[in-house]
């Protein structure tokens, strides 16, 4: 399905992948758990990564206080992926052995007050502010927002690209931050997460490293906790409840992002790993994998896109069930939305500020 010629003129790369990929989901029914719930609204790049890279670089002796708690991780070999995939399309399979080194992962998602931290320190303007807009769900916009969009994706009208939508305001000009300080930053792309990772003095983790810490020391389990999405009835993390994307009954408290703390923590002690926020992770995009044991991967050489995992407060088992621990999805390093987050890891704890 093509775009409208105004829509191609202003938003061409994101706008065509998030077709293709809405295209590909409905091709295979509008229930089916790879759906597109919002996950892959792209931009394409244009040497933005290496400017950040530079950023970065130049940014990390002005550290500050943006050394969020860090919990330790135990070296160790795990089964990552599955060979009982949900979303075959997205690579989950198959099941191979992979050995990590011991490194530290933060504990919590990166919260609008620590994000602030690094603006603060260094003036950073992210790419959702240099563009001028960023997706949003249509179901946390204001009827003012909403009356001034004129483009909208057909295939995916819940997605709308927001002039003024950036992690201050993640909801468009006429929402603020300042009630969500704890909550999870948004709207940040791959190239954001890396220069404040940079300026805090760690890195993303790879999409082993991620995997490992989110099963928390459990093997072959969907969710960081075990099987059962609701143990005893409670919920464990924030994600769509009803009908996706029409009405979310927020019966776990929550109709939007929850703050970094909430819901309990996995076994390696580590806070909203799924649901909440999408988190990025430092590889390139494949879906082709070797059965061949391996150590410390860290994905192709190259590629387009970088491996998002995680899901969010937008992920429904109807439609985008991607809060598993084998989960994953990709976005350009240049892309942002309002259920996009990150969480640094490090090799050594970085000295305190």
């Amino acid at each position: 399905m093509a775009a409208p010629a105004a829509a191609r003129a202003r938003f061409p790369g994101r706008l065509f992948l998030l077709l293709g990929l809405v295209a590909a989901a409905g091709a295979a029914g509008e229930a089916a758990p790879g759906g597109d719930c919002g996950c892959s609204a792209s931009r394409r790049g244009d040497g933005r990564e290496a400017a950040a890279r530079r950023y970065s670089a130049a940014a990390s002796g002005s550290r500050s206080a943006g050394h969020g708690p860090m919990v330790a991780i135990p070296g160790g070999a795990f089964t990552m992926g599955t060979d009982e995939p949900e979303i075959q399309q997205d690579g989950e399979w198959p099941a191979r052995r992979v050995h990590v080194n011991s490194f530290y992962m933060d504990q919590y998602e990166v919260s609008n007050e620590e994000f602030e931290r690094f603006v603060n320190s260094t003036g950073y303007v992210t790419e959702a502010e240099k563009f001028g807009d960023s997706f949003v769900f249509e179901g946390m916009l204001s009827e003012e927002v909403k009356a001034d969009i004129h483009q909208a994706v057909a295939a995916a009208p819940w997605w709308l690209p927001v002039k003024g939508a950036s992690w201050k305001h993640p909801e468009g000009p006429d929402s603020s931050i300042s009630n969500r300080m704890d909550h999870p930053v948004l709207h940040v792309s791959w190239n954001d997460a890396v220069a404040f990772c940079t300026w805090a003095g760690k890195r993303l983790p790879t999409e082993a490293e991620w995997e490992y810490s989110c099963r928390g020391g459990l093997e072959n389990r969907l969710f960081p906790w075990g099987n059962k999405l609701q143990p005893k009835g409670q919920h464990y993390a924030n994600i769509w409840q009803g009908v996706f994307p029409t009405n979310n009954t927020a019966e776990d408290g929550y109709k939007g992002t929850a703050p970094v703390t909430a819901f309990p923590p996995n076994g390696y002690g580590l806070y909203n790993i799924v649901g909440n926020a999408w988190e990025w992770t430092s590889d390139w995009w494949a879906v082709h994998h070797s059965t061949d044991e391996v150590h410390n991967p860290k994905g192709p050489s190259s590629g387009t896109d970088r491996v998002k995992k995680g899901g969010s407060y937008m992920c429904h088992k109807s439609y985008c069930y991607r809060y598993r621990c084998a989960a994953r999805s990709q976005n350009t390093p240049d892309s942002s939305a309002s259920n996009l987050g990150f969480r640094c890891a490090a090799d050594t704890l970085p000295e305190p500020p």
